[in-house]
């Protein structure tokens, strides 16, 4: 896979962060790991907005958000014009956000999830593409929301 994956983790979330970076390499993606790098406390925001803003600036395909529950990590993305992350559970919930909701940034909750099940998610996330079609009109939606209503407040 040529795909260039921006990875950041809270404190809760780095050891998984670690076995996905191993994915990541075994698979042949390129990764930059936005933080944090211990299990001292940061902040997920800003783990969150460094990753969101390397995504939708277009320096990386996707990213990859870790925290305990990854609610807190999908707010924070969410809120950088362009992201469409999504906190996925299982494998269904990361193929649908790709087929469906193309998503770009993919959040995980560690204490919510195995070891190997996070792993089976971000595969899915990364093999599965956007199908289009008539969820590509949806997505315009989603720009016009982001553009229009945002703007006008």
């Amino acid at each position: 896979m040529a795909v260039r994956i921006a990875v950041g983790s809270d404190h809760r979330g780095n050891e998984l962060k670690k076995s996905i970076v191993n994915l990541l390499e075994t698979i042949g993606c390129e990764y930059q790991d936005f933080g944090g790098y211990s299990d001292d406390p940061v902040d997920y925001p800003d783990i969150a907005k460094e990753v969101a803003l390397a995504v939708a600036g277009g320096k990386y395909d996707h990213g990859v958000l870790i925290c305990g529950s990854g609610i807190g990590m999908s707010i924070a993305a969410n809120k950088v014009k362009g992201i469409r992350a999504a906190l996925c559970c299982n494998v269904l919930t990361a193929e649908r956000a790709r087929l469906h909701n193309d998503a770009n940034v993919l959040c995980l909750g560690r204490d919510i999830l195995e070891k190997e099940t996070a792993l089976s998610i971000v595969k899915t996330y990364l093999k599965t593409s956007f199908e289009g079609g008539r969820h590509q009109r949806r997505i315009e939606k989603i720009k016009d929301i982001e553009a229009n209503l945002l703007d006008k407040e």
